[in-house]
C-alpha cells in the first residue's frame, strides 16, 4: 500500500490561498469499498484511507513516510497561472469574436 504526497490545488471557484500552501499525504485504498445490504452506504474496511495529514513542507512529508516506512508517489505541485483580462480589452478592434450584449 503506497501513500500519495501532493500540494491540493486550489478550488476554480475560490480567489484565496489559505489551504492550498500544505503537503498532504493520504493512503491508497487497500481494499475495495463496498455497499452495505442493510442501508446502502458505501463502506470499507480500511482505516488507512480515512487519515489525511497535512505536512508545511514536501521534505518533512517525505521524511514521515520514510520513518513509518511507507512507500510513497510524490505528485508535482501545480502551480496557478493567473490569467490577466482587462475590461478594454472587451472592445478591441481586432478581436476575433465581435463583443455584443
Amino acid at each position: 500500500m503506497t501513500a500519495r504526497i501532493y500540494r491540493p490545488s486550489p478550488n476554480a471557484m475560490q480567489s484565496g490561498k489559505a489551504k492550498f500552501r500544505h503537503w498532504v499525504l493520504e493512503h491508497e485504498q487497500a481494499a475495495p469499498r463496498e455497499i452495505e445490504p442493510l442501508m446502502g452506504y458505501t463502506a470499507s474496511s480500511d482505516t488507512r484511507a480515512q487519515v489525511r495529514l497535512t505536512f508545511d513542507t514536501l521534505e518533512e512529508a517525505e521524511a514521515y513516510a520514510q520513518r513509518q516506512g511507507l512507500p510513497y508517489i510524490v505528485q508535482p505541485a501545480h502551480e496557478r497561472v493567473a490569467k490577466r483580462s482587462v475590461y478594454p480589452d472587451n472592445f478591441r478592434h481586432d478581436r476575433k469574436i465581435p463583443w455584443t450584449h
